[in-house]
């Protein structure tokens, strides 16, 4: 994992390990020693999302960009006693322009990460993707949860639970590469990557397990790069050695898995709900695939869930300052 100069120009980065169980809080911990990204965010017009861009600014996690209805945001910052004098404010009439405008402060490089306010996820990502106006890439959009899971020995991040609905093969290779791009950026050296379906064989009838096997031939061709992929795997043995062994399954990933791609978004979501309200998981996610982090934060969210998501934006934007 990756630990940050107190240097505003994040010059040096040397290895550490997280405590166990406390995987989010040292990745706060280490975006704290760090300079502040400066961050647009979008249609902050509820509590929710206010406060957490107040928290997270006096986390020193980012300097937040408020855009959204001015006497809205105050009237929010008023109701909940929160002093947001420091921070520039951009008005704009309603959500979808704050989205637009949010975009257009990035385009322009005067920030470095969007975090979502008060408005529809697909909202904010229609703004997003924009053929003229937005801030995509060549790269397909995708959705990353990390996971502090307390009976896993690090931190595992599962794909996509949140933006595609059925990937076909491509979007899986996109999906696979930015989750594999952000773990490097978190430190991993080379993420392993478990290819999740429900069987471990390959089956003409079971479209995941040909898609695992195409993706890991992929990588065999450096189509994906700086990651070590197997599947398919069943969601046991992708996690367990000792269920790999039992099913006599040779592999360097299982057990060991940094990431786990599900084959759809049902999939993904299902796990990683039932980890956050089965196994005690904490939690936080970013978006991938832009010009920037997308801080995705949910309304459910509680402040860890807030502060982990833009530490790990943070990692993202310093590691690539650093290419």
């Amino acid at each position: 994992m990756l630990l940050f100069d107190k240097n505003p120009e994040v010059s040096m980065v040397i290895q550490e390990k997280p405590p166990l169980h406390d995987q989010l809080e040292f990745f706060i911990q280490q975006a704290e020693k760090a300079r502040p990204i400066t961050t647009t965010v979008a249609h902050p017009v509820d509590s929710n999302s206010l406060i957490g861009a107040v928290e997270a600014a006096e986390h020193n996690l980012i300097v937040p960009i408020l855009v959204g209805p001015e006497t809205k945001i105050r009237a929010v910052a008023e109701e909940n006693n929160l002093d947001i004098s420091q921070y520039e404010m951009v008005n704009t009439e309603h959500s979808h322009a704050a989205a637009e405008l949010s975009c257009e402060i990035i385009k322009r490089g005067d920030a470095e990460a969007l975090m979502k306010g008060h408005l529809g996820t697909s909202e904010l990502l229609r703004a997003v993707v924009h053929k003229t106006k937005g801030i995509r890439t060549e790269r397909r959009l995708s959705h990353v949860f990390v996971f502090d899971v307390p009976n896993y020995h690090k931190p595992l991040v599962i794909t996509d639970a949140a933006i595609n609905i059925v990937p076909d093969l491509y979007c899986k290779k996109d999906i696979t590469q930015n989750a594999i791009d952000f773990c490097r950026a978190l430190g991993v050296e080379q993420p392993k990557v478990a290819i999740l379906s429900a069987v471990e064989k390959v089956k003409p009838n079971i479209q995941s397990t040909i898609d695992a096997a195409a993706l890991c031939k992929m990588a065999d061709r450096e189509q994906i790069t700086g990651g070590l992929l197997d599947g398919p795997l069943a969601f046991d043995n992708a996690i367990s050695q000792q269920a790999a062994i039992d099913k006599h399954i040779v592999s360097d990933v299982s057990g060991d898995a940094d990431i786990l791609l599900a084959p759809d978004l049902e999939a993904a979501n299902m796990i990683a709900k039932q980890l956050i309200y089965l196994a005690n998981a904490k939690s936080a996610g970013i978006a991938l695939g832009a010009r920037v982090p997308i801080i995705l934060t949910s309304r459910a969210d509680k402040t860890l869930a807030r502060l982990a998501s833009c530490a790990l934006a943070s990692h993202m934007v310093h590691h690539a300052n650093m290419k």
